[in-house]
């Protein structure tokens, strides 16, 4: 008898994959996908075909907008959206670093207007030397994605 594990397919929802080993657990925090009462299945640390290690993460009942799916890229910038319907995948596309992230990033910089008035957040996104910065668009402040409270 072989010895492996299997995961159920899931009926409708998301796969990503190719998360870089160990921001699986941060994925799912940023997304608050634990809250939902819908099936997740969770790989941590698994081995790729060249050796590598790699999470994945199965989630029922929920897709992705594509602005979503591209907030994925502040962790998993080579991650990839399957989108399951009946079983089958029926989109599957990389995600890509949004100009923009609206509405769920607190500014680092407690003098941001940010924090007294009633406005969403917004950081625009730079990338330089392959290394991403958010600059937050009312205090003009960079950050690197490991600074913000949601990241960790």
């Amino acid at each position: 008898m072989p010895n492996k594990m299997q995961v159920r397919a899931i009926e409708v929802g998301t796969v990503i994959d190719h998360i870089p080993q160990g921001m699986g657990i941060r994925i799912l925090k940023f997304f608050q996908l634990t809250d939902k009462p819908d099936c997740i299945t969770i790989g941590l640390n698994l081995r790729t075909a060249s050796g590598d290690r790699k999470d994945i993460i199965k989630i029922e009942n929920t897709q992705f907008t594509r602005e979503q799916a591209n907030q994925l890229s502040l962790f998993a910038g080579e991650a990839t959206i399957n989108v399951i319907d009946n079983y089958n995948v029926v989109d599957k596309y990389t995600v890509n670093l949004p100009e923009t992230v609206v509405g769920v990033l607190s500014c680092p910089n407690s003098n941001c207007i940010t924090h007294e008035e009633q406005v969403s957040s917004r950081f625009h996104v730079k990338v330089r030397a392959e290394v991403v910065n958010l600059s937050c668009h009312y205090c003009e402040k960079s950050y690197q994605p490991r600074v913000f409270k949601e990241l960790l």
